[in-house]
């Protein structure tokens, strides 16, 4: 096989492999440069598929060029010549010696569908894993104008995903990923969310009939703790229709041993100062949690991909569970957004004093942006 060589050109046979799959690759190559006509056994692969351009190039010359004919292959090299030139077009460092590296380490030609098997499973579990970077990376995009309905596109993209593999790959019942998930990422913007789920604690406390309007809310979708224990003190007096204010709250609070660690005068500077309305906070909250909550399934997802060990099927079955988490919050968020018609507003309690109860009135209190 003539070879003139290049200055440009790589030494590819001594490239470390990164993977073990870089075997198998060289594998399946070897295999389809001997027998040519096992690229029809061949199925659920693309030249996109492979880790390297080296591989991807060659594989798309061999699949692209018309087969030889037996014969003629078994007894000179012009085919290979042929894909050499043709693979150089996009790979340049591709040397003949490397063709004849794949031909010699291939153990056995008749194996190729389950080396191409192999393949198409690492592919899978790139897919997985790049997909899951997008989901994160979009999630931290603070140029986003609408940052909920981008990060759930994205979600869909990685649902997709699954899907595809799934239907590759169908999951076996209970097999999941062996490895540990990583713990919840901690809030970018904790000192906003804080302050906002003050004003959401203290507007439900001075109002507290516009409770029921956010059903929607879950305790766990606040950031700290004590916010979530007070919001279920006040769920929990509104549920009973007893008074709801600051001090009722408190004494509900030190029923439930939630003052651990906190000063009663601490519980009552946060609610002592509504603001705004509780759907408003409740909504803002609730859009911490969605994005909270699509960049642990990211990170999850990511994390499971990352590990060579895990399976397809393994795969598929924690990236579903992982992402029913997104599916839940989803739910509550169209229910928070989905437009209403206006509710009459129920008068505030004649026997406390307190701002005024209209929403616009609601509206016009300062908020962390123009106090």
């Amino acid at each position: 096989m003539p070879h003139t060589p290049d200055p440009d050109e790589d030494d590819l046979d001594t490239i470390a492999p990164p993977q073990p799959v870089f075997h198998v690759e060289q594998a399946l190559l070897g295999a389809l440069l001997l027998d040519p006509h096992r690229v029809e056994d061949v199925t659920g692969i693309a030249a996109d598929t492979f880790s390297t351009s080296a591989h991807t190039a060659l594989y798309a010359a061999i699949t692209t060029l018309p087969r030889p004919d037996p014969a003629a292959h078994a007894k000179n090299t012009q085919w290979l010549d042929r894909v050499l030139a043709e693979a150089r077009k996009q790979a340049r460092g591709l040397t003949t010696s490397y063709l004849h590296t794949l031909v010699q380490v291939c153990p056995w030609p008749s194996h190729a569908p389950a080396y191409a098997r192999m393949v198409e499973a690492e592919h899978a579990r790139r897919r997985l894993q790049t997909a899951a970077e997008r989901l994160i990376h979009t999630i931290h995009d603070v140029s986003l104008p609408h940052p909920v309905h981008t990060v759930l596109a994205e979600a869909d993209a990685l649902a997709s995903v699954v899907d595809d593999i799934a239907h590759r790959f169908p999951p076996r019942a209970g097999v999941l990923p062996h490895t540990t998930a990583p713990p919840p990422p901690a809030a970018p913007d904790r000192a906003e969310a804080v302050e906002e789920e003050q004003l959401l604690l203290a507007t439900a406390a001075a109002y507290p009939a516009d409770v029921d309007s956010v059903r929607w809310l879950l305790p766990d979708d606040l950031t700290l703790p004590l916010h979530t224990g007070l919001w279920q003190c006040i769920t929990a007096l509104t549920r009973r229709n007893e008074p709801v204010d600051p001090v009722t709250v408190l004494w509900e609070a030190q029923q439930r041993g939630l003052l651990d660690g906190s000063e009663p005068g601490e519980v009552l500077r946060t609610l002592a100062e509504p603001a705004g309305s509780v759907e408003h906070w409740g909504e803002r909250a609730l859009q911490r949690s969605l994005l909270a909550t699509a960049e642990h399934t990211g990170r999850r997802i990511r994390t499971y991909a990352g590990d060579p060990a895990n399976t397809p099927f393994q795969l598929v079955v924690g990236a579903r569970r992982a992402l029913a988490d997104i599916s839940a919050v989803r739910t509550r968020w169209q229910h928070a957004t989905e437009v209403s018609p206006p509710q009459r507003r129920q008068p505030a309690p004649t026997t406390r004093a307190g701002p005024p109860t209209t929403r616009a009135a609601h509206a016009t209190r300062s908020t962390p942006a123009t106090r």
